[in-house]
């Protein structure tokens, strides 16, 4: 984040903490809970936020069918952040001050989320499940800030462990050239040096955009074995194709936030062979509980298909009722975090969240798919 952006998102929060203590059940009456998402709803990342707004209201949705959580509907503002930090330092301050939203929900993207930390510091409010690993958000431990997915670390994690065993000897990383890029960089960086290697060669290009010409000639020229790409869809997309056309022979491999349905819908068969890490499990296998009602939660009230962003929308938005439930009809911001913090090993549906005071990061599983025949399949 710019000192300009920190500037800015510690000058708002200042502006509005003196408030913070005495409202602690803000956003919060009897008929209604309110909370705020604030993401990409449009540019070409937006396929990211409107699947995980898609997955998350349908559950809010199903919830508020059924009567809501202790007798309130939840309801959720949406604002556009368009993938920028400052335009998601200012939404979030919308959100806080004019919408007087109870929590913060389903932020998209490193680069914004790394943005507004000095506001959910200040005013105290809860930030829950966001579609990032980066290890900002992670550690040191922010009170305020409750990750569901698994980290950035353990997605490359995956993905070296992945190469190796398949024989590769180089790994260079071609990223997005701001805290998301970094923090997938950093995560390759800490798997490779566990093993004695380091990367072989980096390319970036600039976020929002499809400018990937510079990055991809880096690679061309160091012919690494594999390769880790940091992006969403529409570049990653552009880099794959040229890549191909180019005669780079390197395995391609890239983390969950690419946004899976959206680049093999891009790529089709020029994909085949790409591995993507994910952090939900595969939407398709319906053998876990979860998978079979988010499933149907999602083709029920968004009338989607499930895919791995809106899964990842839905088991977040799950998440969060749970604790609203399990908190009581008296939740405070307070008692929601704690008792998101209380959950030890709880099932939701096949999967065990487990968050401390220590540890606000619910989930650590990778499941590892790739690209076959223009679609996307488990690796087993």
């Amino acid at each position: 984040m710019t000192k300009g952006i920190q500037a800015v998102a510690v000058i708002g929060a200042a502006a509005l903490m003196a408030a913070a203590g005495a409202h602690a059940n803000t956003g919060i009456s009897d008929a209604e809970i309110k909370l705020g998402m604030v993401n990409v709803q449009s540019g070409p990342a937006s396929g990211l936020g409107k699947g995980m707004r898609a997955g998350a209201e349908a559950v809010f949705k199903d919830v508020n069918a059924k009567g809501g959580v202790h007798g309130r509907k939840i309801n959720l503002f949406v604002g556009d952040d368009g993938y920028e930090p400052n335009r998601a330092v200012d939404e979030t301050l919308k959100m806080i001050d004019e919408q007087k939203v109870f929590s913060l929900f389903g932020y998209v993207g490193t680069p914004t989320a790394n943005a507004v930390i000095p506001i959910v510091k200040e005013m105290k409010v809860p930030l829950v499940g966001v579609f990032t690993g980066a290890m900002t958000l992670r550690s040191p431990v922010a009170p305020e800030i409750i990750n569901i997915r698994a980290s950035y670390d353990d997605e490359s994690e995956a993905l070296v462990a992945h190469f190796l065993k398949a024989g590769a000897k180089s790994v260079a990383v071609f990223y997005q050239d701001d805290g998301f890029g970094l923090a997938v960089l950093s995560g390759t960086e800490k798997a490779l040096k566990k093993r004695g290697m380091e990367v072989a060669a980096k390319g970036t290009f600039p976020r929002n955009t499809t400018a990937i010409k510079t990055g991809l000639a880096a690679m061309v020229s160091a012919k690494p074995d594999a390769i880790v790409m940091v992006g969403p869809y529409a570049p990653l997309a552009e880099f794959i194709r040229e890549a191909r056309a180019a005669g780079l022979k390197s395995q391609l491999a890239t983390v969950s936030f690419v946004g899976t349905d959206n680049l093999v819908a891009a790529v089709g068969k020029d994909g085949d062979g790409v591995v993507i890490s994910q952090v939900v499990p595969f939407p398709g296998d319906e053998s876990l509980a979860v998978t079979r009602e988010c499933s149907e939660i999602v083709g029920k009230h968004a009338g989607e298909k499930l895919g791995f962003v809106n899964f990842e929308g839905c088991i977040t938005a799950k998440a969060m009722v749970t604790a609203l439930e399990k908190a009581g009809k008296a939740v405070t911001r307070e008692s929601l975090i704690q008792t998101m913090e209380s959950f030890k090993g709880l099932d939701l549906g096949g999967l065990a969240l487990t968050l401390a005071p220590d540890n606000h990061q619910a989930l650590n599983q990778v499941f590892m798919t790739e690209i076959r025949d223009g679609k996307i399949g488990k690796i087993k």
